[in-house]
């Protein structure tokens, strides 16, 4: 996934490090050039200008980008950077932070997804990028414990609801059936339709979708 980071503060220069770490081709603006040095001395791709000048945001390969994420240290900085990345270059997810929270009604107007505070702010973004079909609901501590709903797939009716936890990282603590809120007994098993609620680690995620995606066990 190609991912353009406008901002290279500690959280900018945090989720490219972590991006970049897991493979993601990353690509970082900031109108500062010393704010490279945040980023690990290998890191292919900084860009010095601002996030909404044309021709920067051309360099970085923006027309090209799977994501944009823009957490410059101003909210009008970020507000045009994401404007320009959805309306100019048609990037198909925005995300933005917002310190100000009185500015994040017009950011939900224009569709982009607001985030906030530093180490929160890291996991939430990475998981929004990576995990945008799990949209938590709830968050604990840092993040580090999210509550999820998911409807399940059909691979999984039939199946015994505890066969999706695992211990320490995934929980099934509710299901909604039929409009009505239950919570699973013992020897549960999944019908169509099913809204299942997860209580998962942030870090077990990628599992998660894994069930979802796939045949247990496959």
């Amino acid at each position: 996934m190609r991912v353009i980071v406008v901002g290279c503060g500690r959280v900018g220069a945090g989720l490219a490090t972590r991006l970049a770490a897991e493979g993601h081709d990353v690509r970082v603006i900031d109108r500062r050039p010393g704010a490279r040095g945040l980023l690990p001395p290998d890191f292919p791709r900084f860009h010095v200008g601002s996030g909404f000048s044309r021709p920067v945001l051309d360099a970085a390969g923006t027309g090209h980008a799977d994501a944009f994420v823009a957490v410059a240290a101003t909210d009008n900085a970020n507000l045009v950077s994401a404007r320009t990345a959805r309306e100019t270059y048609r990037v198909p997810m925005v995300l933005a932070a917002v310190r100000d929270p009185r500015r994040a009604g017009l950011y939900r107007e224009l569709g982009i997804p607001t985030i906030s505070s530093v180490r929160w702010t890291v996991n939430r973004i990475h998981r929004m990028l990576l995990h945008r079909h799990l949209d938590p609901e709830l968050s604990f501590g840092s993040g580090e414990t999210v509550v999820v709903r998911s409807r399940l797939p059909a691979h999984l009716t039939g199946r015994p609801l505890a066969e999706l936890d695992v211990d320490g990282e995934v929980r099934v603590v509710e299901v909604t059936r039929g409009g009505r809120s239950l919570l699973p007994a013992r020897g549960l098993v999944a019908e169509p339709g099913d809204l299942v609620t997860f209580a998962v680690a942030a870090t077990a995620l990628g599992r998660l979708r894994g069930f979802l995606d796939k045949e247990l066990g496959t």
